[in-house]
């Protein structure tokens, strides 16, 4: 599975590999099929690919690399979206709040949080799926579109930690997750039905949350044609993720003469500054529906070259429903204006407390790719992309201009029409180009990988407002738009060079021109800005050397340089709604990392380990921080540089199979992290209030643990565990309330998995997510235990 070492293992083995451990060399089933039995599972090599490549990641690997595979997936994963594939594997989190999670699902690793999207580079079959329009969540949301991706899609996803080749951008820093889907080799048709249902409990509010799945695949190979297509449907309910809320401490006497309401219904809890406040009812409950189509072409035009196509188009109709818990003296809920509670009186109530929202979007994906594998002494590849926002329109009750309320608009007229306003995203993309090659001198020990590339963003967000109906009405006056593109142009070559029996170099260089211009932002008709066009030109080097210790143990340094370039909403991207509003910053300087990590990887019989140290230096850390004003009652998120970040750690990871009793396959990971602010000119509340902070979002201990038993050829089972330690969100650490609305928590969750191949076509599956009901935050409250069952067609 890793391509920096040959590797040599028993094909039973590595088809019964869990979850493969590999960091720098590691078992590799792609080697399989040819190798003898007896061979070390830990061997150095330069690899040549020839045929159709198991990845699109470079061939040859400098650093730590994690496998999944379909059978890994299928066996031990209670997986509905494409991300759960990574559940399992060593420091990595996907902040998947509920079943199709479209706009918080960001992926986390060792040395970048959940806040941080643009930090990580996710592919699927070479086309991007990384969102760098943007960074984490603020006005707007940048994951990866994960959506574009089924679980039923996947052959295997490869993850690259670290920096450490010269083939990726800057924002490989944290990690590089790889999925690639099926191509079929024959004629082949699959469905499968999936049903979930979350029974949740919180603040004394008691209801179930279910999800529906439907799937169904076909392809085929004639010849040197081969096509694939894949439909699928996901409804789904998520538990509500946000509450209206208000400080304990600003309730006033009551007023004589006040006609506000007594109510009743508030929950008094302390929020994650640990200062009493008001829970006054639920938001954001998502209710969405979501369809998928892939359809991927491949024509073989000569033995060596293949060329592809494939096309993704996803749409998602969502609705976000907010309840208010307060009741009047009759018993009806209460939606607006001032109320006493506990006798004290609080603000009004407003469209900001109890939003609505109606979301329609559609994207689509395209990828072409010619490529040679012929294993001689040349190859390439050409290849392009594009993802597009075909539309992507958001509507919410209330009238918002410049950050003032100005109409409002709250339910329950709101349900049926009223003031509100119209986000409207559509044009904003991005599209990809690269060439590649590889060259392999004969009579060397040489292979080189080098390339040049280009990605196009552009960012357009309108967002305009509606005096009639904000269902149905088109734009009206304008709110704000923003709007701007950049560009990274680079070129790279990476030298992997076996310098005897026992040692290896990688050897890299990246060089790249990043632009950015046409920025502006308008916040009316009447009044915008527009900034000047910026461009930087940086040098990256990478470089790693790895030593053959022992027959079946290989160690490994790797160090590398990767800079971030600022995304086009940080840099452009105010935007502002009746609750929330991102502040940007144009002069963002790009952000800088040193990376390196040192690597032993051994083999005892059946038992594979791996202990990895790492170490991140990172200048000019770009970071959103996201505040609650109590003033305007609003999440209010700034994007700034953070002068110096350190990271430091430790990573142990261990793999079996058939462990002590036929059909137990063993893996698990440990992961100690320190992340520090190192020095910081900004600050939260004083001068130096962030210096010596932790790094937001970054657990001090992770762990994962994955037992998968097979009983026979058709029953198994699997149970598996994950843990993380206390977090911040705020880079003043002031969020010492874990378990708390908007706080980070730790928390320790189990899940389990048994699967039953019926016959050769029919198998069910029945899983529990969450097994021990642990109510963990991370600014929102994850899913509670949640229950699983599956049916699934294969011919």
């Amino acid at each position: 599975m890793k391509k920096t070492f040959l590797v040599r293992a028993a094909a039973a083995a590595c088809a019964a590999l869990p979850l493969s451990l590999a960091a720098g060399g590691a078992l590799a089933c792609d080697d399989c099929d040819d190798a003898p039995a007896a061979s070390p599972l830990n061997k150095l090599g330069l690899v040549r690919v020839q045929g159709a490549a198991p990845s699109s990641l470079p061939t040859n690997i400098p650093t730590t690399r994690e496998t999944v595979t379909r059978s890994d997936i299928e066996r031990s994963v209670n997986a509905t979206d494409a991300e759960d594939a990574l559940k399992y594997l060593p420091s990595l989190l996907v902040r998947k709040r509920y079943i199709g999670d479209y706009n918080h699902a960001i992926l986390s690793s060792r040395a970048s949080g959940t806040g941080n999207s643009a930090r990580s580079a996710v592919y699927a079959d070479g086309i991007l799926l990384s969102n760098y329009l943007g960074n984490g969540v603020g006005g707007l949301s940048f994951p990866p579109r994960w959506g574009l991706v089924t679980p039923e899609e996947i052959e295997r996803v490869d993850v690259m930690y670290g920096p450490f080749s010269a083939a990726y951008p800057g924002n490989s820093v944290g990690a590089v997750v790889d999925y690639q889907t099926r191509m079929p080799t024959k004629f082949e048709a699959h469905a499968k039905l999936v049903y979930s249902v979350q029974p949740s409990d919180l603040y004394g509010v008691s209801t179930s949350y279910r999800a529906w799945q439907a799937s169904a695949s076909v392809g085929s190979r004639e010849g040197g044609f081969s096509w694939w297509l894949n439909l699928n449907r996901t409804s789904s309910q998520g538990q509500p993720l946000t509450f209206a809320t208000r400080l304990a401490s600003t309730g006033t006497a009551i007023p004589a003469g006040s006609t506000a309401p007594p109510v009743t219904g508030a929950v008094l809890v302390p929020n994650s500054n640990n200062l009493p406040w008001y829970l006054l009812g639920a938001g954001t409950q998502y209710d969405t529906t979501q369809d998928h189509l892939k359809l991927k072409l491949a024509y073989d035009l000569s033995p060596t070259v293949r060329a592809s196509y494939a096309m993704g188009l996803w749409r998602n109709d969502s609705d976000g429903n907010s309840e208010s818990w307060l009741r009047d003296a009759a018993g009806k809920p209460v939606y607006s204006g001032p109320v006493i509670i506990d006798g004290k009186q609080f603000a009004r109530l407003t469209a900001s407390d109890f939003a609505l929202t109606r979301e329609k979007l559609r994207h689509v994906m395209h990828g072409v790719s010619v490529k040679s594998r012929s294993g001689g002494e040349w190859d390439w590849e050409v290849a392009a992309s594009l993802y597009d926002y075909q539309k992507d329109s958001k509507r919410q009750n209330g009238l918002t201009v410049n950050g003032v309320l100005v109409t409002d608009n709250p339910q329950p007229g709101a349900w049926s029409g009223g003031a509100g306003s119209l986000a409207d995203g559509s044009g904003t993309g991005w599209s990809t180009l690269a060439a590649k090659g590889i060259w392999r001198p004969a009579g060397t020990a040489h292979v080189v990988d080098f390339g040049l590339q280009r990605d196009n963003y552009r960012l357009s967000y309108l967002t305009s407002g509606i005096a009639g109906n904000y269902l149905m009405d088109g734009p009206g006056s304008l709110i704000s738009k923003v709007s701007g593109k950049t560009r990274l142009q680079a070129a790279y070559v990476q030298d992997a060079w076996l310098l005897g029996p026992d040692w290896k170099a990688v050897l890299g260089l990246r060089a790249e021109h990043w632009q950015a211009w046409d920025g502006r932002t308008d916040f009316s008709a009447t009044s915008g800005q527009g900034y000047a066009s910026r461009s930087e030109d940086v040098l990256s080097p990478k470089a790693a050397l790895s030593w053959q210790a022992a027959p079946d143990t290989v160690l490994k340094a790797s160090l590398g340089r990767a800079v971030r370039m600022p995304t086009v909403g940080e840099l452009y991207g105010a935007t502002s709604t009746t609750n929330s509003q991102y502040i940007n910053d144009p002069n963002l300087k790009p952000e800088r990392s040193w990376t390196a990590e040192l690597s032993a990887q051994t083999a005892w019989g059946a038992l594979q380990s791996r202990l990895t140290l790492f170490a991140e230096t990172t200048r000019d850390s770009i970071y959103s921080q996201t505040v609650l004003d109590l003033i305007a009652n609003r999440n209010i998120s700034r994007v700034q540089n953070i002068d110096k970040m350190g990271t430091k750690g430790l990573e142990a990871a261990l793999a079996a199979v058939d462990w002590g009793l036929r059909g137990l396959d063993l893996s698990g990971s440990v992961t100690y992290t320190d992340s520090k602010i190192k020095a910081n000119t900004g600050f939260v509340s004083t001068p130096g209030d962030t210096i010596g902070k932790w790094q937001p979002n970054i657990p001090r201990w992770r762990a994962t643990a994955l037992a998968a038993y097979r009983f026979n050829s058709h029953w198994s089972a699997s149970l598996a565990a994950r843990y993380s330690g206390r977090q911040y969100r705020t880079l003043n650490n002031a969020d010492v309330n874990g378990f708390a609305y908007q706080g980070v928590s730790k928390y320790m969750t189990a899940d389990v998995r048994v699967l039953w191949k019926i016959d050769s076509q029919w198998s069910a599956a029945f899983g529990i997510d969450n097994l021990n009901n642990y109510r963990y935050w991370n600014f929102h409250n994850y899913p509670q235990r949640s229950y699983s069952a599956e049916l699934k067609f294969d011919l």
